[in-house]
């Protein structure tokens, strides 16, 4: 009798109560009125009767123990469905939300497209880290220390050393590309850039550039104006004009502002092009000496060209938008209007 009741009380404990459908077999099988508890009940009349009391008070202790497991589970299972049922409750009484695809932000569109057009002449993406030294953004493309034309990118310093920087520019790539590989090059570099300005409509602290890179010998800058003369045409259509004006930056020699003619007026003069006829998008050269031999690479041999645009720009002058703002805000009345872009 004494081994039954242990062989039941170890059942009991082992019992796995986590369904109602678990829980009713356990009810039935040792609390039921043909359980095994109540059929041990039966067996104590054929205990000895000096043995009786002990054993009864056993089988008292074994029934209370298995009405408290399964009113412990029982209560376990009410409040997991409890949650379950809150947790997916909907309210019929809110009006409907319906099923609506999104759609891709037009920097991603314009940045997509600028790479399609560069891959179709040969040229490859290359990326770099937005988190970079002095050397890779700075000093290496002929900005050395206290330079003035640092000013002209202010940036975000990082430690107090001021070694570790937000990029200005996605020209860190263009020096950790030279540095690891040699010529030919021929590469672009999206990617997002930092400088410490003041947000206004036509800028930003954070904004997505475009750069390009052309090394190899015989590099002239006839190569930079026809590239960038392709680039223009396919962007923003044949009949764009584009100009080189004289400018100077201290990584290229020489160096030029690139504008195309108003997509607006086209080119007769507007408030967009301040009654010029022209819009800048950006700024090319071909690479300094300085910055080729800073990289490892040759320049008695070989030669280069780089050039570099805001892909913002590029986008508020494709779709017509007029505040830089818009492309940070989130605001999907602005950004349902992409939906039919491809």
């Amino acid at each position: 009798m004494v081994e039954n009741i242990q062989r039941v009380a170890q059942e009991i404990e082992a019992a796995q109560l986590t369904g109602a459908a678990e829980l009713e077999q356990f009810r039935i099988a040792y609390i039921g009125r043909k359980g095994a508890i109540a059929a041990l009940f039966d067996d104590l009349k054929s205990v000895a009767p000096e043995q009786r009391r002990q054993v009864g008070q056993e089988l008292n202790q074994l029934k209370n123990r298995a009405q408290a497991r399964f009113d412990e589970a029982q209560e376990q299972l009410a409040n997991t469905s409890a949650g379950a049922e809150a947790e997916n409750a909907f309210d019929f009484t809110l009006p409907p939300i319906p099923n609506t695809l999104g759609t891709r932000h037009p920097l991603s569109l314009v940045r997509a497209e600028i790479v399609r057009i560069f891959e179709r002449i040969g040229f490859n993406v290359a990326d770099g880290p937005e988190i970079e030294d002095d050397w890779h953004n700075f000093t290496a493309l002929n900005f050395p220390e206290n330079h003035p034309a640092r000013e002209m990118q202010d940036t975000f310093f990082l430690s107090e050393d001021r070694d570790k920087l937000l990029r200005t520019h996605t020209s860190n790539v263009q020096v950790r590309l030279m540095e690891n590989n040699q010529p030919p090059l021929r590469s672009i570099m999206p990617g997002r850039v930092y400088r410490n300005e003041a947000i206004s409509a036509r800028a930003h602290m954070v904004f997505q550039q475009v750069e390009g890179l052309y090394v190899n010998k015989g590099v002239s800058f006839k190569d930079l104006k026809e590239t960038l003369y392709y680039f223009a045409k396919e962007m923003f259509g044949q009949d764009t004009k584009i100009r080189f004006r004289p400018s100077f930056f201290p990584f290229t020699e020489p160096s030029a502002e690139i504008d195309i003619s108003c997509l607006i007026c086209k080119g007769e003069g507007c408030n967009i092009c301040k009654q010029s006829g022209w819009v800048e998008i950006g700024g090319a050269g071909m690479v300094d000496p300085n910055v080729l031999d800073n990289c490892n690479i040759d320049s008695t041999v070989y030669s280069g060209f780089a050039f570099g645009m805001g892909i913002e720009r590029i986008t508020m002058l494709r779709y017509q938008i007029k505040d830089l703002r818009l492309f940070t805000e989130n605001d999907v009345r602005f950004l349902r209007q992409f939906k039919g872009v491809i």
